[in-house]
């Protein structure tokens, strides 16, 4: 086990390989299973687990909300349910979200709603520089109050809801946001109704489905309409968590673009709003076929398939943003290395992730010679091709961000450019197997403290 803060040197392009591969479960679905189990009757059961350090950060804060959580075998769990309105602490007591804008905006919703809460909530360096105002404006509107005033982003103090109304909201491209107002009216009084405009991620949806006493979706003129009845009985669950897509992609982003490679991911959610990365790059030459469907606990399950292919360079309108938002710098990476230029659009929210991930990801294709152009909510990089990088170096500072992490490592060993990557531990919040599988595949790496 590395040790737990330390830098990462990749010194080598990576060779061809044949592989089968499984991934790190699902994060989003992990979380919301334990968040969802702790508001339901009797006891909830999952299994695969993802055991990274935002689903520990998850226990953790629910352990110190009075929930009991027990660890049966590896990965899988038991959580008695207290019921709606039950999390409670002394007054004052901290919870810490460590990275976890997930865990924080979920969470936060469903304490908004319960009586009696007087918290102070955290995070790690990273997360407390991200804007939480947009979840704050919706949480007042149920009565949530926020201190100190004017001030949006952790460390906080929050004093739930005395009288938790149901409240209309309109949903934008924000699954945590739309999660958060969700959690939120399961536990008000009347009725919350929700009216997703853009397609996001809908776990939460499907893991209610099951209460259709308190949860009812329409469409209606191609929208998406959500009605939370609130305040009643919430049947337990139990979950088999999938693959997770997000992580499934910096494996198919290696693959694509790596000559002579083939692999084959096992048991990744396939759920239509987390797609769209795939989606995407078979428009543009990319050789991908999903395999193998099934649909386990409401969500459908499958096999990714994946051959080096000749791609051609990305435009990706606004639309493919909010189904692949996690993967925009990974596809940065893709675009920088196809020739010709590509054009990612709709991505202001990238600048308030764990980092600026437009400015950041500029940076890293810099240092190898690759131009981009970025503006608000656009940006243009002019792909070279798979670059030789034997004389490149990319630095990449702490910025306590995985997902910038995990490109500039693929960057590296797809170009054989040294890479010193500065504090990598923060790839486990969300992928604790990265690197086990990438030495799977034939990548070389240096561990330094």
């Amino acid at each position: 086990m590395p040790p737990k803060s330390f830098n990462l040197t990749v010194n080598k392009q990576i060779s061809s390989f044949k592989k089968i591969i499984k991934i790190d479960s699902d994060k989003s679905i992990s979380i919301r299973t334990f968040l969802l189990g702790s508001i339901s009757n009797n006891i909830s059961s999952v299994e695969n687990v993802l055991e990274s350090e935002d689903v520990i950060s998850s226990i953790n804060c629910l352990r110190k909300l009075g929930v009991k959580i027990i660890k049966k075998k590896s990965k899988s769990y038991l959580i008695y349910g207290k019921g709606l309105g039950s999390l409670f602490a002394r007054k004052n007591t901290v919870l810490n979200f460590g990275n976890s804008g997930t865990l924080a905006r979920l969470l936060i919703g469903l304490l908004s709603t319960c009586p009696d809460i007087e918290l102070k909530i955290t995070g790690d360096k990273s997360l407390n520089k991200r804007s939480m105002k947009k979840l704050i404006e919706i949480m007042s509107k149920f009565g949530a109050t926020f201190l100190p005033e004017k001030k949006y982003n952790l460390p906080l103090k929050i004093i739930s809801s005395e009288m938790p109304l149901g409240i209309n909201y309109e949903s934008g491209i924000s699954a945590q946001l739309k999660s958060a107002a969700i959690l939120a009216g399961l536990n008000s009084f009347g009725v919350t109704e929700i009216l997703e405009k853009q397609k996001s991620r809908d776990h939460t949806e499907r893991m209610l489905s099951k209460n259709n006493h308190l949860i009812n979706i329409k469409k209606h003129r191609g929208l998406k309409i959500i009605k939370i009845v609130g305040k009643q009985y919430l049947n337990p669950i139990k979950m088999f968590v999938p693959g997770d897509p997000s992580s499934a992609a910096f494996f198919t982003a290696l693959t694509l673009l790596n000559k002579n490679s083939s692999l084959l991911i096992k048991n990744v959610c396939l759920n239509e709003t987390r797609i769209g990365f795939y989606k995407l790059l078979k428009k543009r030459g990319g050789k991908i076929n999903f395999i193998n469907k099934k649909k386990i606990n409401n969500e459908i399950v499958g096999d990714i398939s994946v051959k080096s292919s000749k791609l051609k360079s990305v435009n990706a309108s606004k639309k493919y943003y909010v189904n692949s938002t996690d993967e925009y710098p990974i596809l940065f990476v893709i675009a920088a290395l196809t020739n010709g230029v590509s054009i990612f659009k709709g991505i202001e929210d990238l600048a308030n992730k764990e980092s600026n991930r437009i400015k950041e990801m500029q940076k890293v294709l810099k240092q190898i010679g690759v131009k981009s152009k970025s503006s608000k909510n656009q940006l243009k990089i002019f792909g070279k091709g798979l670059i030789k990088g034997k004389n490149k170096i990319i630095q990449v500072p702490n910025l306590g961000d995985h997902r910038i992490c995990m490109s500039s490592f693929v960057l590296a060993v797809l170009t054989g450019a040294k890479a010193k990557i500065k504090n990598f531990e923060t790839v486990f919040t969300s992928s604790p197997s990265f690197l086990k599988t990438m030495q799977l595949l034939g990548a070389n790496f240096e561990i330094k403290n």
